[in-house]
C-alpha cells in the first residue's frame, strides 16, 4: 500500500478539525441562528486540537518542506571548491 503524502494527511486532519466541531455546534439552534459564532468557535477548537495533537504530522510536512527548498549539499560544495580554485589561482579577490 502507498503511503499518503505528509501535506495531504496534515490537511485533511486539519480540516476534520474544524468540520467536526463545526458540524456539532451546528446541531444546537442558538448556533444555527449565529453560525458566525460556531464558525469562530470551530475554528478556536482546531487550533488547540491541531497544537495539542498535530505535532508528528506538522514536523513531517516541514521537513519534506525544507528539503525540497533547500540545494543539494554536494552541488553546493562543489560550487564552493570551484570558486576557491580560482580565487587561489588568480591571487586576487574580486
Amino acid at each position: 500500500m502507498k503511503k499518503l503524502p505528509p501535506l495531504l494527511v496534515y490537511t485533511v486532519l486539519r480540516l476534520l478539525a474544524f468540520v467536526v466541531p463545526f458540524a456539532i455546534m451546528m446541531m444546537f439552534p442558538i448556533l444555527r441562528e449565529f453560525y458566525w459564532l460556531a464558525a469562530i468557535f470551530a475554528a478556536l477548537i482546531g487550533v488547540s486540537l491541531s497544537v495539542l495533537f498535530l505535532r508528528r504530522p506538522l514536523t513531517e510536512v516541514s521537513a519534506g518542506i525544507e528539503s525540497r527548498r533547500t540545494p543539494n549539499a554536494s552541488t553546493h560544495t562543489a560550487d564552493e571548491d570551484i570558486e576557491d580554485a580560482a580565487i587561489d589561482a588568480d591571487g586576487t579577490v574580486r
